[in-house]
């Protein structure tokens, strides 16, 4: 028996990335899988059911409260329950804090942080109902330390390390866990999109001298999804090779 048999996940921004790795590790395990994203790879789709999870994905603007909410219902009425929320949607728009316009703070903010306080306002009810739940915020360590040239993308980050903690402290009682993971350098499209000499330096940074994989992310959301992590609550977990120890 898998760690999440019996269990529905939702996750958001999931059809590449991070997201697609968590939900394919999850499906490993058991569980049934609805995700979310601007734009539907239905090559996920394929891979998810391939695994024998039972899935069904949403086009849907995470950033949209209304959306959000209606998504959730959805989940609701096609699986019955909501075991596990998994808040990844992101982006980055990068610049120095002197030259960065009103929509680049903006976007990140309203898609890295209000999608997470959007979909965890709407699945809240339901995991209270169940007496249970797992909700797992992607921050990253940025979001810890800062980050020159992305004041947005940290304050996005930080703000839910704040979000996880203070569900975590209301929730508790209903018997709701939250908690963050903090990625490091990760291999993926969005570190694929930065010059070779940038790449390698931040690899030089990280003790274990290598970049992280979207599994090894994925291996830490199960953990949190799971019940190994069942007394685990406000907490930050990182996923950096040291790089911030």
């Amino acid at each position: 028996m898998g760690l999440l048999e019996g269990k529905v996940a939702l996750i958001t921004g999931a059809s590449r990335g991070i997201g697609k790795a968590i939900a394919l590790k999850f499906a490993s395990e058991g569980a049934d899988i609805a995700f979310t994203d601007l734009h539907v790879d239905m090559g996920t789709v394929s891979e998810l059911e391939a695994l024998g999870a039972r899935v069904r994905a949403y086009e849907s603007d995470a950033s949209d409260f209304a959306a959000a909410h209606k998504v959730v219902d959805q989940v609701l009425a096609e699986f019955g329950r909501i075991d596990v929320l998994v808040n990844n949607a992101g982006i980055t728009r990068d610049g120095l804090i002197l030259r960065m316009e009103e929509n680049q703070w903006d976007s990140v903010i309203n898609i890295n942080l209000k999608s997470a306080f959007n979909f965890t306002h709407a699945a809240v009810p339901v995991m209270s109902r169940q007496r249970g739940g797992s909700i797992i915020n992607m921050s990253s360590v940025v979001g810890e330390h800062g980050n020159a040239g992305q004041a947005n993308y940290s304050a996005s980050k930080a703000g839910l390390i704040g979000l996880a903690k203070s569900i975590a402290k209301e929730m508790g009682p209903r018997g709701i866990r939250a908690n963050c993971i903090a990625p490091g350098f990760i291999i993926s499209d969005m570190t694929a999109a930065m010059p070779e000499e940038v790449r390698q330096s931040w690899i030089k940074s990280i003790p274990l001298r290598r970049g992280g994989t979207v599994d090894d992310v994925a291996k830490v959301a199960l953990f949190l999804a799971s019940d190994l992590s069942s007394y685990v609550s406000g907490q930050v977990i990182s996923c950096c090779g040291a790089m911030n120890c």
